[in-house]
């Protein structure tokens, strides 16, 4: 018995030293003395030493995670490009009559209303020519009232001498009048029928000299009128490319200030041809929602509607060009600004969505971590749709109600135990 606990013993013996093993003999002596020493020198060889306490300490802690909830909602369908703004109108304002400007109404990048006063150009010339043309009118009008005058008196000559030509025609046969005193009388008679026609043409003559008057007032009047310039557009005004004291030029190639409509305002982008169809179809079904996210300020989208599609597609960039309309009262978009574009082509009802930053992308696709009911982590393969805002559409991989992971994927691995972060806050709390 003794002697086979020995050999027992010295089979232990050849494990601590690590395979080494040693025929002797003593052996039956020896090892058991040697056994005695190596369990008060080395005591970890002895299996009956390790505790409960080693087991715990070889256990991995749980990994924290945030969650998030697989949930059934709607999700626009979007089409995303980059944009530039644009003005509807664009106003060069140039002035229509020579002049020395005198006055500037405005500072330079000042918003303007329409019909609001631009520049004052000096009136002066302008209100000599009206006064003129004024002038002239009257001397036209009297002048066509002594025609008038005139026309009446040599008619009523006229009325007279024909009376008397009608009176010697029925004496000349009888001898009562003299051949030669009714050719004087007849002579006169046509005469002054004459001057009567030549003073009708003359009153003719005195309206149009009138007519034409009052119409050298009228363009005198504009003129006047064009001394004083207007903006015909509400807008932001530019540079101001001349000053007060300037002598100006009628229709200068160089406009005095530009004008440009900001609200509301276009914002034009192009998208691949391929998305041409969807675009129209969404749009025969009513306004097709455009949001426009300005750079640096992409907090709060700014919303539109599409108002235009151009008529053929870009065969050199497979692309279709597009406007669309914004209000743009809050002047958040300025022209020559880019944009990112989002357009909602239609909506996907009771799509399966999860935390867009719950999915992750590996080796073979996408994937999430699940936790299972005992809470330990599932690494499932999901296939994704369409992304919008926080939340991204899943088509296969999960159930409504399932809890993905959403933070905390680093230290994951499939089976792991998991802990969610809001839980051991609440423990924390009491």
């Amino acid at each position: 018995m003794k002697k086979n606990t020995a050999s027992f013993c010295s089979i232990r013996f050849v494990d601590c030293l690590s395979g080494v093993f040693i025929l002797h003999p003593l052996s039956s002596v020896i090892v058991p003395i040697m056994l005695a020493l190596l369990t008060v020198a080395a005591p970890g060889c002895n299996p009956a030493t390790a505790g409960p306490n080693d087991a715990k300490a070889a256990a991995k802690p749980p990994v924290v995670v945030k969650v998030g909830v697989v949930s059934v909602q709607s999700v626009p369908v979007e089409l995303s490009g980059v944009g530039t703004v644009e003005s509807i109108t664009t106003i060069q304002v140039r002035a229509q009559v020579p002049g020395e400007l005198t006055q500037i109404h405005f500072k330079e990048g000042e918003r303007v209303e329409k019909g609001q006063l631009l520049f004052t150009i000096d009136p002066r010339p302008y209100q000599v020519a009206l006064a003129q043309a004024e002038a002239n009118v009257s001397k036209m009008e009297a002048m066509a009232e002594q025609t008038r005058a005139q026309l009446t008196r040599d008619k009523a000559q006229a009325d007279n001498a024909q009376a008397e030509l009608e009176r010697d025609r029925p004496l000349l046969p009888k001898g009562m009048v003299s051949k030669e005193e009714f050719e004087s009388v007849r002579t006169n008679a046509e005469a002054l029928k004459a001057v009567v026609a030549a003073d009708a043409a003359g009153i003719k003559s005195a309206v149009e000299s009138v007519r034409s008057a009052k119409v050298a007032i009228d363009n005198a009047q504009l003129q006047l009128e064009y001394c004083t310039i207007h903006a015909t557009t509400t807008g932001l005004t530019g540079s101001l490319l001349v000053h007060a004291g300037n002598v100006i030029l009628a229709a200068n190639p160089t406009p005095l200030v530009t004008i440009k409509q900001i609200a509301p305002i276009n914002v034009t982008f192009s998208l691949p041809e391929r998305n041409l169809d969807t675009v129209r179809a969404s749009m025969a079904k009513g306004p097709v929602t455009v949001k426009a996210l300005p750079q640096g300020d992409e907090t709060i989208p700014v919303e539109g509607a599409v108002s235009f599609v151009d008529n053929e597609v870009n065969q050199d960039t497979g692309t279709i060009r597009l406007k669309a309309l914004f209000p743009n009262d809050d002047a958040r978009l300025w022209p020559g600004q880019f944009v990112r574009v989002v357009v909602q082509v239609a909506v996907q009802a009771d799509a399966t969505v999860v935390p867009a930053r719950a999915v992750q992308t590996g080796q073979k696709g996408t994937y999430v971590y699940v936790i299972k009911p005992g809470m330990t982590a599932e690494l499932r393969p999901v296939t994704t749709g369409d992304s919008h805002e926080e939340v991204t559409v899943v088509k296969e991989g999960l159930t409504t109600d399932e809890q993905v992971v959403t933070d905390g994927h680093v230290k994951l691995m499939p089976g792991a135990t998991v802990k969610i972060a809001d839980e051991k806050a609440a423990g924390d709390n009491k």
